[in-house]
């Protein structure tokens, strides 16, 4: 139920590529609470996805950027305040990529130039995506940033690669950049730390499948959707949480404070009953 609890505030978000997109359901509840923002991508993204469909249902315009350029991110901060009418409230990064993921290299067979392009994209366009709002004093007083995570930050998940490690880089990137922000401006910037979600990309990521049913039988409220994890972002940037910045939120029904289920221990007991027969 909408509440209009973003009523006048303003926003950029970075990575609605399709209907399965986090980014995508962040903008359509967004929308329903009251908000206008600007939607943005990567050009080669924008000519991939639907995003189209998105800006006529929430009523926003589509500004193409690439995230590891400060010139198109300075431009897209000047278009958004000139379009929008003021100053940014929030900003969602919802950006990750790995070509090592995609083309099928293992963790310990990397490509560095690959390796090199996933950490531009995925972990340091978040610093550049506020950099670049320093630079022009984009953001709001009391704004928020908000960088989409996953707990392989922390733990190991054999597939998730170099991802992982640029995961541990956006977390690092929002305690530091989120100290100088909060003393400048009382600009929060958090990370959320998401449950497997069956995104475009998200499913891209090798044994899939198994993540997401093993988080799922590990947590004991069950894995959080994309619509789920929408509301949260929207919590973060309203006013109601302005005084939590500089933290990996985990968003993921308890998995990572879990360290055995019923669930997932009968699981692996009847494997071991169907071996013995």
């Amino acid at each position: 139920m909408a509440n209009n609890i973003l009523k006048g505030k303003r926003g950029i978000i970075f990575g609605a590529l399709d209907n399965k997109s986090i980014a995508w359901k962040v903008a359509e509840h967004a929308h329903n609470e009251g908000a206008k923002f600007v939607l943005t991508n990567a050009p080669i993204a924008l000519r991939m996805g639907t995003i189209s469909e998105l800006a006529k249902e929430t009523g926003s315009e589509i500004v193409p950027a690439d995230a590891t350029s400060m010139d198109d991110l300075i431009k897209l901060y000047k278009t958004a305040i000139e379009k929008l009418g003021g100053k940014i409230d929030f900003v969602l990064h919802s950006i990750g990529m790995s070509v090592n993921v995609r083309k099928g290299k293992p963790y310990y067979d990397q490509n560095y130039d690959w390796t090199i392009r996933g950490y531009e994209v995925s972990g340091l366009s978040f610093h550049k995506t506020m950099q670049a709002a320093w630079q022009l004093d984009a953001l709001a007083e009391w704004g928020s940033v908000v960088g989409l995570s996953y707990i392989a930050a922390q733990r190991v998940f054999h597939t998730y690669n170099d991802m992982a490690d640029n995961k541990a880089v956006l977390e690092s990137i929002a305690r530091s950049f989120g100290y100088h922000y909060g003393i400048r401006r009382n600009v929060r910037v958090n990370t959320i730390s998401q449950s497997p979600t069956a995104t475009t990309a998200g499913s891209g990521v090798g044994g899939f499948d198994g993540f997401y049913r093993f988080a799922n039988d590990l947590s004991p409220l069950g894995n959080a959707t994309a619509d789920e994890c929408a509301d949260y972002c929207i919590s973060l940037f309203s006013d109601y949480t302005r005084k939590v910045t500089m933290q990996n939120l985990f968003h993921d029904g308890g998995f990572s404070f879990t360290g055995m289920s019923e669930t997932a221990m009968q699981t692996y007991l009847k494997v071991m009953e169907d071996e013995k027969k």
